[in-house]
């Protein structure tokens, strides 16, 4: 698992549908999936000046960047646009590459900007499979549109980087979290003058390693001392590396993690006492006795893992190694991860062998093109290298408690609307590490949460995507209900600027396998709604 996550903390997973075998219901499900077209939205047939004539962000300046069409996506894509812009203009050849989606309809004041993680991962994959205008999942033969996609309430940029990621261009400099903060607030700054936007409210928002990336990015906006370009107003990090990462996110918590899911784990008896055994050997039970309290009891001590001297407590490696030999394609990122793993467009774990072209979808030259990238990138959907030197970001060297006890508590302050959420499929990071790390705060004059997270998420919407399946009048009353409230879906708990969401049957890309409750967790962000 360490070598994968230097390699990349957010790769990717796969969706698995589990129904029975010649019921109705997995015959309708699957036939969304197999036939796509019937249930897409009907086609608009607009010339290019009519649809244009209704683009707010379309001038002379970013008409190069327009996006008319995207290979594959059966329908109008609307406005859009994609390309790289420089970081510095005194030296054209760093750039970030960006996927930039004005909200539909009425005409906002935000603009939302999504990081995926890594570090070294492209953000293309949450604009193509996580809160995108439009979805192609893994297992799926076409992408569909998506009606949780966040442009249905703000502005939204996709964002590769840093240098090296994706199609950003250039030769990776950066030693630290500052330096990849000072290269995106230049890239901000040119964004903005490029698409005429200024004094908008800006909100970050990204997942995993984006826990990083998320903070410090938004830290230094706030340093700016420019609301003009640099209104933040919020910021969002799901499943992320915010404390010591190996330590608290992943080992102290993970016996207690399976014993809470070996429902879904398998894992034998034998194997069960003899991580207890090491959980308590090891001190991490005393650990979470002492620290994991709501309030806390004290600041915890520093830590990191280290893996020459602890090695015989390297309990989540056990557990893992353990977990691929009951279930040969177990997923840290999603534990209910199943065989066979599904085709994925982006390249994980395998490309989509029914797609004609045979290759990753952002690496075909047709895409690129489309979307004005450059040709002599390959793409690929997490790379190595973002960071240079050893020892740094890379090499875990810079996974201590330094989000959590610096520049997150300054992001909370100067917002008081932050929101972090964990979903409990994620083995990868833990929610109760995650929470453990909050506990590790102190912000707006208090160390961590006062009471534990109680409150519940109720999803009572109505759900979008299958009301054409389960509303359909050929199956009379089989299905009646089935597109009504979700119910029960999390836990919530905000306290002096901070948002807790736990996010129940979610893997580590919530948007992807939750949409309708990150749905609410966006309009909570943005100021919609008061609670989740």
């Amino acid at each position: 698992m360490k070598a994968l996550f230097t390699t990349a903390l957010l790769l990717g997973s796969s969706l698995v549908w589990t129904v029975s075998a010649g019921s109705r219901f997995s015959d309708r499900v699957m036939e969304r999936y197999a036939r796509p077209e019937k249930f897409a939205s009907k086609p608009v047939h607009r010339s290019l000046e009519e649809r244009q004539a209704s683009f707010k962000f379309l001038n002379n300046k970013t008409q190069p960047y327009l996006v008319e069409s995207l290979p594959d996506v059966p329908f109008d894509i609307g406005e859009m646009y994609s390309g790289n812009i420089p970081i510095d203009y005194s030296n054209t050849s760093r750039t970030l590459f960006f996927a930039f989606y004005p909200k539909l309809g009425d005409t906002v004041d935000s603009v939302t900007i999504w990081l995926n993680g890594g570090p070294g991962c492209s953000s293309l994959e949450g604009f193509f499979q996580e809160n995108g205008p439009f979805v192609w999942q893994p297992g799926t033969l076409a992408p569909v549109q998506n009606p949780y996609s966040w442009v249905n309430l703000t502005n939204m940029i996709w964002v590769e980087q840093p240098v090296g990621t994706g199609f950003a261009t250039g030769t990776p400099t950066a030693t630290s979290q500052e330096d990849i903060a000072a290269d995106f607030v230049k890239f901000l700054k040119n964004f903005q003058d490029l698409f005429g936007i200024k004094n908008f409210k800006i909100y970050v928002t990204g997942e995993s390693y984006a826990g990083r990336y998320v903070p410090y990015i938004s830290a230094a906006m706030l340093d700016q001392n420019d609301t003009t370009y640099y209104d933040l107003s919020g910021a969002l990090v799901y499943d992320p590396c915010i404390g010591e990462f190996v330590s608290i996110q992943e080992e102290y918590v993970a016996v207690p993690y399976v014993q809470a899911n070996n429902n879904i784990l398998n894992l034998n008896e034998s194997f069960l006492a003899e991580l207890e055994n090491l959980h308590q050997t090891c001190g991490y039970a005393d650990y979470l006795e002492k620290y994991y309290t709501f309030p806390p009891s004290s600041v915890q001590p520093p830590l990191f893992f280290n893996y020459t001297s602890a090695g015989d407590c390297d309990v989540f490696d056990l557990i893992n190694n353990a977990l691929l030999a009951v279930n040969p394609c177990f997923d840290i990122y999603e534990i209910v991860e199943q065989c066979p793993l599904l085709s994925d467009v982006l390249g994980f774990p395998t490309e989509l062998v029914a797609n004609q072209y045979n290759t990753t979808y952002f690496n075909r030259t047709d895409v690129k093109m489309a979307m004005h990238a450059p040709l002599d990138v390959n793409w690929a959907e997490c790379a190595n290298g973002v960071f240079v030197g050893e020892g740094g970001p890379q090499d875990e060297g810079d996974l201590s408690l330094d989000p959590i006890q610096h520049v997150l508590p300054q992001v909370i302050e100067a917002t008081n609307r932050v929101l972090v959420s964990n979903g409990d499929y994620d083995m990868i990071i833990i929610t109760n590490g995650t929470l453990l790390a909050i506990q590790n705060m102190t912000w707006n004059g208090q160390l961590g949460f006062q009471q534990a997270p109680s409150t519940p998420i109720n999803i009572t919407t109505p759900d979008l995507v299958y009301a054409s399946v389960f509303n359909d009048a050929d199956n009379g009353e089989y299905y009646a209900g089935l597109d009504g409230p979700q119910g029960i879906m999390g836990v919530q708990h905000f306290e002096r600027g901070l948002m807790w969401a736990e996010t129940f049957q979610s893997g580590h890309m919530q948007p992807e396998f939750q949409p309708r409750v990150a749905y609410r967790h966006i309009q909570w962000l943005l100021g919609q709604t008061e609670t989740i």
